[in-house]
């Protein structure tokens, strides 16, 4: 297989696709609309779960497992949530399979073994989640429960692409119960800060934060906070979202506790999730028409040294310095790689590990030793250096803040580039088609109106941006009084 991808001018969608495979970050599997997350893929996967974890338990929450099976009773408890999934669940009838006497050697589900109660797989879980802390919560004295789980959902989608949407995904979703209204309010909103926090710092990603309108919140929600980024293609990904749930799911699963002055009353709740969706945005916020660009703090490996020589002496001298290199980096918390491989050559190497996104890269051969010095090789802008072995753990050590905040800063100066002021629908829809990225417009709170802006131009609002300021102004399509502004996009 050619490793030259797609450019992203030509075919951006095309580029995603080569890239995610060509890169070894996941495949199609042979179950339709779901994925093989490659080792790879699952590294950078398995960092971006490592930081998050810390960050919620830092914040006090717990992790726990609930099962992957609601009944469908329970399912349906809270009308607004089976209803907002309905249409996307899998469901289990049947427990068993027989020998089909019709075709030998063929299976088939046996007609006895139906189930008494079908079971949905979970697409989400609150439901099952909800169900089981009616046995947990009793007093105010159990409150506030920070409970997060790691775990795979369904949600059956006709239209899948790897990471950005598929039937099965990887996710964490955090369910807690409180005492009062605003403690779950105040939770959700710590919750979408984490998740921004996280994102820009480690994702090197500019995120905006604000809440969804009525008709964009999680089915169930009376708020949804959430955090909005802007690919390069100028489309927007929704990258993590928190809910307030209200009261809603204690009273479908008779959640109640004695609160402090002794009298019943249903507990408030809030659930938060983001999955390997994330993985995507990575992808298409830094990446180039040569490969992957990962930011330091999310790569597999920060740092890869291929030796470049032309016998085994040498290779045996370069290994010598090369040991001493890899202790002192790691003893820096480095990640660091030597590709020693006999079977691909220096260029092979070279190219593998800038279409994988290595940030750095360091070259080392026969003459280098003789001269004390070693090449590196940045993959965020591929330009190349060459300095004093004594020099080198000081320098790499340095590139990887410096590698960091360059690939945020670039993502912030395309996406503040790309928000767009308007105050007409024609400018409206002009933007949309020329220049892309986020609109901010003025809107008269409608869903009607929400609705008919997107049937007309496929925009969505999404979201109305917490730091948004009162501004008198009419509504971009319907021409009513509006008194904020709120954004605009195309989005995945």
């Amino acid at each position: 297989m050619s490793k030259k991808l797609t450019s992203r001018a030509a075919d951006y969608s095309k580029w995603y696709n080569e890239l995610v495979v060509k890169a070894d970050l996941a495949e199609n599997s042979a179950v339709r609309g779901c994925m093989v997350i490659k080792p790879y893929g699952y590294a950078i996967w398995e960092k971006m779960q490592a930081e998050l974890d810390k960050m919620f338990k830092e914040t006090g929450h717990q992790n726990a497992y609930f099962p992957l099976f609601v009944p469908k009773s329970l399912f349906e408890a809270e009308e607004k949530n089976a209803e907002g999934f309905a249409k996307e669940c899998a469901i289990v009838t049947h427990y068993r399979l027989q020998n089909d006497p019709d075709k030998p050697g063929k299976l088939r589900v046996d007609p006895e073994a139906k189930l008494e109660e079908e079971l949905i797989v979970r697409p989400t879980s609150e439901a099952i989640i909800w169900n089981t802390y009616r046995g947990w919560i009793q007093s105010y004295r159990d409150l506030p429960l920070l409970i997060n789980q790691w775990a795979n959902v369904v949600r059956w989608e006709m239209r899948t692409r790897l990471f950005l949407r598929t039937a099965e995904f990887l996710w964490q979703e955090g369910h807690t119960a409180h005492e009062t209204k605003q403690e779950a309010l105040d939770e959700a909103a710590l919750m979408n800060n984490v998740y921004a926090t996280f994102v820009e710092k480690f994702m090197a990603i500019p995120v905006i934060q604000g809440l969804k309108t009525e008709s964009e919140r999680f089915a169930g929600a009376e708020e949804t906070f959430c955090i909005e980024a802007l690919m390069q293609d100028g489309k927007a990904l929704q990258a993590g979202t928190s809910h307030f749930l209200g009261q809603n799911f204690a009273k479908a699963f008779d959640v109640k506790f004695a609160n402090r002055e002794g009298k019943q009353d249903y507990v408030w709740a809030t659930s938060w999730g983001v999955s390997t969706r994330l993985m995507g945005a990575l992808i298409m916020t830094h990446s180039d028409d040569n490969g992957l660009v990962l930011p330091p703090s999310l790569a597999p490996n920060q740092v890869v040294i291929v030796p470049i020589y032309k016998s085994e002496e040498q290779l045996e001298a370069i290994t010598n310095v090369v040991n001493g290199i890899m202790g002192d980096l790691r003893a820096k918390g480095i990640t660091v790689k030597f590709d020693n491989r006999t079977t691909h050559r220096p260029g092979a190497k070279f190219a593998q590990h800038e279409l994988q996104g290595v940030p750095l890269r360091i070259a080392i051969g026969a003459r280098d030793l003789e001269n004390g010095t070693v090449e590196l090789a940045r993959r965020d802008t591929l330009t190349k250096e060459t300095i004093a072995l004594s020099e080198l753990t000081e320098r790499v050590e340095g590139l990887m803040t410096e590698i960091q905040e360059s690939l945020f800063n670039k993502a912030l100066d395309f996406r503040n580039n790309h928000i767009t002021e308007v105050d007409t629908f024609e400018d409206f829809k002009t933007v949309l088609e020329t220049k892309t990225g986020f609109i901010s417009a003025h809107w008269d709170g409608t869903i009607e109106t929400e609705d008919k802006i997107k049937e007309l131009t496929k925009a969505t609002i999404r979201c109305i941006p917490l730091d948004s300021k009162d501004e008198e102004g009419v509504c971009v399509y319907s021409g009513k009084p509006s008194k904020r502004r709120v954004l605009f996009a195309k989005a995945y």
